[in-house]
């Protein structure tokens, strides 16, 4: 069975480790390539320089790979979350073992609300199933953000656009905003202070309110 989490699949979630966080990411055919859309709040310019196309994302092999994932998710989605609880089981053991925290980013190249689903068999949803591990992503949809209760143990961070940019500085009131730069990251924008989000990926450690997560073109993004 193909295994949904890529653990420590990129050099960000690698990086991650150095501040004691072993990362799992779900990567799926971003926005519409499956003929379905993963990434409702997706603006053009979004759609043209996805990360989907970043590092092994521009070889076949991985296409195929994620959009077998999106296909499971929509065409099975009570066992694609069964499947998802014993992978995130596996997950916090091996984290254990290496001295680390588990962490999750459910939405690696989408952005599906997971707050909303219920696992299988129970009343709650993934994060509320493991609350030990870490739960973190970007999302473009404020709404997830700006008048919402979400898990404890879930960490969103606003990932600011062309067509969301007015909606930027509400949702600074509540979490932190990736923003992405040309060139070279300034100290501060907009007044904001801006870290550098390539550091690492593990945003709950070092990202509250009202701060910029700067990060450099990658992809189809440099072009």
């Amino acid at each position: 069975m193909q295994k949904l989490l890529g653990i420590n699949t990129n050099y960000k979630t690698v990086k991650s480790e150095k501040v004691g966080v072993l990362t799992g990411i779900i990567y799926m055919s971003p926005y519409n390539l499956s003929g379905k859309n993963v990434c409702p709040g997706a603006s053009a310019g979004c759609a043209a320089a996805c990360l989907n196309t970043a590092g092994r994302g521009a070889m076949g092999v991985v296409q195929k790979a994620r959009l077998k994932k999106t296909n499971r998710f929509f065409e099975d989605r009570k066992q694609y979350l069964l499947d998802l609880v014993n992978e995130i089981t596996a997950l916090e053991k091996r984290a254990a073992a290496k001295g680390l925290k588990a962490a999750v980013r459910l939405n690696g190249t989408s952005d599906l609300p997971y707050e909303r689903y219920k696992v299988p068999g129970t009343d709650k949803n993934i994060m509320e199933l493991f609350p030990d591990v870490q739960f973190y992503d970007y999302t473009k949809l404020e709404n997830r953000i700006v008048g919402q209760q979400l898990p404890a143990n879930y960490h969103l961070t606003f990932s600011r656009a062309e067509d969301n940019d007015h909606k930027l500085e509400d949702v600074l009131k509540h979490t932190s905003a990736a923003v992405v730069f040309s060139g070279e990251l300034p100290s501060k924008w907009r007044g904001y202070p801006v870290i550098d989000g390539d550091e690492h990926d593990a945003r709950f450690t070092d990202a509250g309110p009202g701060v910029i997560i700067g990060l450099k073109a990658k992809g189809k993004a440099r072009h």
